[in-house]
């Protein structure tokens, strides 16, 4: 009975869910901000990546490497705590959007690069033959293929986007997973970090089952030719 009293206490969970609730519409926006932009540039970095001169080329790559490897967290905090050193002072929403699009762009851009290196070089040539120039074929034959192949991993990206959303409560931007902190507090029970799991888990859930159709559909899709 303690256990419920302290952890699953009905009426603290309806008080606090109002908070919560304002905390997931600042969860969604920043997640789907960090995902417009990280997608596309990830999809620019890319095809610098593949197609640019040798210089911007190792560029990319170097970008792509250190943002893989970076911590998100270590990036906000530089972005947050760091860039006002030199005179650039963001928001928390925005520090959290930039540090979460930095990162999301450098995995965007390899999913996209093994995406477009899997097309076959004779749609390539085909294309070349046809007369389209360059650009004119990436876009009309090359990307709209490789979308199809590389929307799964790309949406498992975004669902990790979301979750990792809940790093920008460092930077004190009321987010969810703030929000849940700040109503512990207030009310002096953990009940509203537990409200606020059951929320990611309904807000997510739908999109990892969502990701597992995704790749079982690739997979037939592949198997069919």
């Amino acid at each position: 009975m303690e256990l419920i009293d302290t952890f699953f206490n009905w009426g603290i969970l309806v008080r606090s869910f109002p908070i919560l609730i304002r905390g997931l519409g600042n969860t969604i926006l920043l997640g789907c901000a960090a995902i417009v932009f990280g997608t596309i540039a990830g999809l620019a970095i890319c095809l610098v990546r593949l197609y640019a001169p040798k210089p911007l080329k190792r560029l990319a790559i170097l970008y792509i490497d250190m943002f893989r490897a970076l911590p998100i967290l270590v990036v906000l905090i530089l972005i947050y705590y760091a860039l006002p050193f030199i005179g650039i002072r963001l928001s928390s929403f925005v520090s959290a959007a930039l540090a979460l699009s930095l990162v999301l762009a450098a995995f965007t851009a390899e999913v996209c690069r093994a995406g477009i290196e899997n097309i076959p070089k004779g749609q390539f040539e085909a294309a070349a033959a046809l007369g389209l120039p360059f650009w004119v074929a990436m876009r009309k034959v090359v990307l709209p293929q490789a979308i199809r192949i590389v929307i799964p991993p790309l949406t498992s990206n975004c669902v990790s986007v979301f979750k990792d959303t809940a790093l920008a409560s460092v930077v004190a931007m009321p987010d969810l997973l703030k929000q849940a902190t700040d109503a512990q507090a207030l009310m002096a029970n953990p009940t509203p970090l537990i409200g606020a799991a059951i929320i990611y888990l309904a807000f997510l859930w739908p999109l990892v089952r969502l990701v597992g159709y995704l790749e079982e559909r690739a997979k037939a899709r592949s198997g069919a030719h």
